[in-house]
């Protein structure tokens, strides 16, 4: 799939669909905030959460007294729903409508965050393109907090194939310049009552 088809793709998906209508929907963004928070030293952290869609994240990290916040997904549609959604306290935050496999960071994050995009570069060019950006979008000491389909979970979502990881074969495909520093399985309830096994790793730049 090429970044325009995935960015029609989602875009489509966020068009059509609401929030309770998309497998991925969280009302409280666990464990993803909590593990977060494990790993910054202050409020004033720079965060970037890739694939964040319209993601209650932000509205948890603002809430949490977060202001260096940067959300990247593909979907216009999607961050349009965020922003409106959080108000002028999204005022402070970076919104960018982009590809993680082309976007150039110009920053170095003290986290980045992703729930369930990776899992979706199941070309090894495209992977390749992403962690090229999440090696230089992390600063030395910084952490990468990422969530994918675990080993028993789904093959597909929203109609797309997946790479499915476990957290050493994930920190295998991210490569030696990130330590694994810690993992946790997840549960994850759809919001029509359906379970779908996700895998969290934590990984810290070295």
């Amino acid at each position: 799939m090429t970044g325009s088809d995935r960015q029609s793709h989602w875009q489509t998906v966020y068009l059509t669909k609401g929030e309770q209508d998309v497998s991925w929907s969280q009302a409280d963004p666990q464990p993803s905030l909590r593990l977060i928070e494990s790993v910054v030293a202050g409020r004033d952290a720079a965060i970037v959460d890739i694939g964040g869609g319209a993601s209650r994240l932000v509205d948890a990290l603002l809430q949490h007294g977060f202001a260096a916040l940067t959300v990247l997904d593909l979907s216009e549609a999607a961050l349009a729903s965020a922003r409106v959604r959080v108000g002028a306290a999204g005022d402070t935050v970076q919104w960018i409508a982009g590809d993680a496999t082309v976007w150039q960071p110009q920053e170095a994050f003290d986290v980045w965050h992703d729930r369930a995009a990776f899992h979706f570069l199941v070309e090894e060019r495209d992977r390749a393109a992403y962690l090229d950006r999440l090696h230089r979008g992390v600063r030395p000491g910084g952490h990468a907090v990422i969530a994918t389909f675990a080993l028993d979970g789904p093959e597909k979502c929203s109609g797309l194939p997946v790479a499915r990881y476990d957290p050493a074969t994930l920190s295998r495909t991210i490569g030696p310049a990130f330590e694994l520093i810690a993992h946790e399985p997840h549960r994850h309830v759809t919001p029509w009552g359906a379970t779908q096994s996700f895998q969290f790793s934590v990984l810290r730049r070295i």
